[in-house]
């Protein structure tokens, strides 16, 4: 392996992810892995790269890299701005870097998350099957942590992408600015809450805190109230990305990928089609939830693999 970038500035908060670390959460090994999962397969089809291939998650403001040789990227995610040396490249689209370059992701104009791949993926050790950094375990990645200046890094051999493009407009999962309307499903301890909490959960608008990473994000607004008979904590049990926790504070808790279990009771789940929706929100955003069917989050679902699935057919016939 050569190297493809060095590291002129590291941005915010830049990581190495792919799709996750399944398997070992029994033994307190989190899930890891792209918040903005959409984004990131995205990144890698534009490519020709599995989807799982290792990507850059950069967070709010992104890093400045050196290119040291030929390479495709693509950046999906937040509309972040991209400029390569002189030229401003739109997000979600692909473009070839040469030696000598500096690409720089700045701040993002909407959003939170951008996702840079490359082609072949970025090369760093596997750890329990996956790449991403976990960097509460502080293993993964490129060494359990976040990008510093200077680091260099590697991307695994391929072959080079034919041609470069944007994808229309019509495909293209943006960001939106404004309230933030989440489909969750009620439960595992929604009763709990059934005299009063819930009503006050589905009513209620919930403003993202500055305490918001990929350990969860948390909410302000309206106190949720339990049960007079309920307690307030539950034995620990496995928690899941998108449960919503609701601790003594009777403030609610999103959880994330960083998280294995929690003994505070969940009130709703947040479906998996919204996760990335979460992951594209920042501090000060109002939050709202609605109620849906488990039929309606699987329907959803698989919605988001159809439009995977577009996105692919009109890479594949705009290089025929």
């Amino acid at each position: 392996m050569t190297d493809l970038f060095l590291v002129v500035k590291p941005g915010s908060y830049t990581t190495i992810q792919d799709q996750g670390r399944y398997g070992h959460q029994d033994i307190g090994v989190p899930v890891a892995g792209a918040l903005d999962q959409f984004a990131s397969r995205a990144a890698n089809v534009l490519l020709g790269n599995p989807e799982s291939a290792a990507v850059l998650e950069c967070t709010v403001v992104g890093p400045t890299l050196a290119v040291l040789r030929e390479a495709y990227l693509a950046v999906t995610g937040a509309d972040m701005e991209i400029r390569l040396n002189s030229r401003t490249i739109p997000p979600w689209s692909s473009f070839r870097v040469e030696p000598g370059d500096l690409l720089r992701l700045k701040q993002v104009k909407c959003g939170c998350r951008s996702y840079l791949a490359v082609s072949g993926g970025f090369d760093v050790p596997l750890v329990m099957g996956s790449r991403s950094t976990s960097v509460t375990g502080g293993f993964g990645g490129l060494q359990g942590r976040p990008l510093k200046k200077g680091d260099f890094l590697q991307a695994a051999a391929a072959l080079l992408p034919h041609k470069t493009g944007t994808l229309p407009a019509e495909l293209v999962s943006t960001a939106k600015q404004g309230d933030l309307l989440l489909r969750v499903i009620p439960g595992p301890q929604d009763h709990l809450f059934a005299s009063q909490g819930l009503e006050t959960f589905f009513s209620s608008a919930y403003a993202i805190s500055p305490k918001a990473d990929r350990m969860g994000y948390r909410l302000e607004g309206p106190m949720i109230r339990r049960d007079p008979e309920a307690r307030e904590s539950i034995v620990s049990e496995p928690s899941l990305p998108g449960n919503i926790q609701v601790p003594a504070d009777g403030q609610p808790i999103i959880l994330l990928v960083e998280q294995t279990v929690g003994g505070y009771t969940k009130i709703a789940t947040v479906i998996s089609a919204d996760l990335p929706r979460i992951a594209q929100a920042l501090p000060g955003q109002e939050v709202r939830f609605q109620p849906v069917s488990l039929e309606e989050a699987h329907e959803a679902l698989q919605e988001q693999e159809r439009h995977m699935q577009r996105l692919g057919d009109f890479l594949t016939e705009s290089n025929n």
